[in-house]
């Protein structure tokens, strides 16, 4: 925009000197406009203050000017004065700016021109508008920064004739300097981060990438810090720094059921052994459920690399109770105790072209033994007829994954599928031969503004959600009583004890309330529904509540169930699905 020049300041001092005689200051006769074409007068005098009848005055005539030019429609705007009818003709000359012909847009790659034109409230045809393009601008960047691209920028706008060109600045990602690690191998703090050099800068990307590297466990803190790149391309070098901390640690655990009683145990853990992120995990739990195991294994994988785990382990279960399937039995038929010893080996990853699916295969070795205890031989001796009670199994499990859960928060959000299928050989030792397979699906559902609906503070990143679990599992061939799908206990009907049912069918549905009281406490309602048999008549229900607490030792689960007969208390770590 061009100041009032000083032609304009001499003519109101002539003007002004030609009237002095009369009075001290011209009065304005006439306003008018020229060299608009497009824009119609009325709507710029609509913003001028200078009236007819008024005496002139230098410093609203500025004002006129600027307000005219801030209407966004000129690139030039003047004023001149002109002696008229024994006062002063005021004109305001202006240069409009051209036609729009058409919006270009330049160095846009995240989204194409028919995207951003979505954006753009300027359309052909149109004076091109300064101001209105402005905010045209601001819309584009708004869609950039809510999709993460938050360090693009428009470099430059260009009106050339009716063409006007927009250049648009994309930063990428340059050098990736990962820092302060000492054990932990790099390639396994890079494995995890979203992000590869020459990618476009994008910080939920970047976000995830740094929530992962948290969720590894391996580091006290982890900061991110922004370099531009020496080749002044105007790309970003990210610096990565991390704070290592211990990872191998002594845990003592203790967990209560009602019908299992106490149990307690010593494990030792190491979830980054040399530096390698594999984890290993001795130790022993001692109980009416005894058990000892040693495991490695190491949970990463994409579609080049493999996850993988290795382990053995040893399980005696005494005192178990078995009842019938029926909903009108209200008597245990009889107990048992179950040994089992064994190892597996098991390897999977991710499809090609699409990370949330994956595969992972798993072969198995046990031993197993199955003692009568008490209550009624006969019903036990019909129970396991079919598929006796002792022997070698050797099987091959496959599974495929597709996990849609959201990896850019920090509650679940979203499904997870499962279909797996187990294969027992008559092979490398194994008695039995027949086939497992099921189906699992998991959801999780955040409720919106729930706090509309009770009186508790819930955050954006703790919210009140649902989560279900529905399971149902079928088999062929003879499977033995230890091989039988089974429900009741801490994880499947929370009601009823632990292995209460069995059967070569299941059918299982887990459906909990989460309510977050405060950041490490939520109160838990839930409804549990299932039976080994795929039957509707027949399920078995029950109903309760429980607490979460967040510790520095994992998610501390409590729970109290009311089954059709009894209750049962539930104390441990983790969540049931």
């Amino acid at each position: 925009m061009r100041r009032p020049s000083v032609s304009l300041l001499l003519a109101i001092g002539l003007v002004t000197a030609f009237f002095s005689v009369a009075t001290a200051a011209p009065v304005v006769t006439m306003i008018d406009v020229q060299g608009n074409e497009e824009v119609v007068s009325q709507h710029i005098l609509g913003v001028v203050q200078t009236e007819i009848g008024e005496p002139l005055d230098q410093d609203v005539l500025k004002k006129d000017i600027e307000a005219i030019y801030g209407l966004g429609f000129f690139s030039y705007v003047d004023a001149k004065i002109d002696p008229y009818n024994g006062g002063a003709a005021v004109t305001y000359v202006v240069t409009e700016n051209p036609v729009v012909e058409k919006v270009e847009f330049v160095g846009n790659t995240v989204y194409s021109e028919e995207d951003l034109m979505k954006q753009v409230f300027t359309t052909p045809g149109t004076v091109f508008n300064r101001v209105f393009f402005r905010h045209d601008l601001q819309r584009i960047r708004d869609k950039f920064q809510e999709d993460g691209y938050v360090m693009m920028r428009i470099e430059d706008v260009q009106v050339e004739g009716g063409i006007v060109k927009v250049y648009i600045l994309e930063p990428r990602i340059g050098e990736i300097v990962i820092q302060g690690n000492r054990k932990t191998k790099t390639y396994v703090v890079r494995r995890v981060i979203d992000v590869e050099e020459g990618d476009l800068f994008n910080s939920i990307r970047l976000r995830h990438s740094l929530n992962k590297i948290r969720a590894l466990g391996y580091f006290e803190d982890v900061s991110v810090g922004f370099e531009p790149s020496e080749d002044g391309s105007g790309d970003m070098d990210l610096i990565l720094t991390v704070k290592e901390q211990k990872t191998g640690r002594v845990t003592f655990s203790i967990s209560h059921g009602s019908s299992s009683g106490w149990g307690g145990g010593v494990s030792y853990g190491d979830s980054n052994l040399a530096g390698r992120g594999v984890n290993l995990d001795v130790g022993f739990e001692a109980g009416d459920y005894e058990g000892y195991w040693a495991s490695l294994s190491d949970n990463y994988m994409d579609d080049k690399t493999y996850a993988w785990k290795i382990g053995v382990y040893s399980r005696e279960y005494e005192d178990r109770s078995y009842w019938d399937n029926s909903i009108a039995t209200d008597v245990e038929l009889f107990e048992y105790d179950e040994k089992r010893k064994g190892g597996y080996i098991g390897a999977g990853k991710k499809f090609k072209g699409d990370d949330k699916l994956s595969w992972f295969v798993t072969l198995d070795w046990h031993d197993s033994e199955v003692d009568f205890k008490s209550g009624s031989r006969s019903d036990f001796d019909d129970a396991t007829a079919n598929g006796g009670t002792s022997g070698t199994t050797f099987s091959a499990e496959g599974k495929v994954s597709r996990n849609n859960l959201d990896p850019y928060l920090s509650y679940r959000k979203g499904d997870i599928e499962i279909i797996a299928v187990e294969h027992a050989m008559e092979l490398l030792g194994g008695d039995w031969s027949f086939t497992k397979y099921w189906f699992e699906g998991k959801a999780f559902l955040p409720i919106k503004d729930v706090e509309d609906l009770v009186d508790i503070n819930v955050k954006k990143d703790n919210p009140v959600y649902i989560a279900a679990r529905i399971k149902a599992g079928s088999s062929s061939g003879s499977i033995p009583w230890m091989e039988r799908y089974e429900m009741g206990g801490s994880t499947t009907l929370r009601g009823y004890e632990s292995g209460q049912f069995k059967g070569e069918e299941m059918l299982l549905g887990n459906f909990e309330l989460h309510v977050p009281i405060e950041e490490a406490f939520s109160f838990v309602l839930f409804y549990d529904i299932g039976n080994t048999e795929m039957s509707f008549s027949d399920m078995i229900d029950d109903y309760g509540f429980g607490v979460r607490v967040n510790t520095p030792l994992g998610n501390l689960r409590l729970d109290y169930a009311n089954g059709d007969d009894d209750s049962q208390f539930h104390f441990g770590f983790g969540e049931i699905f």
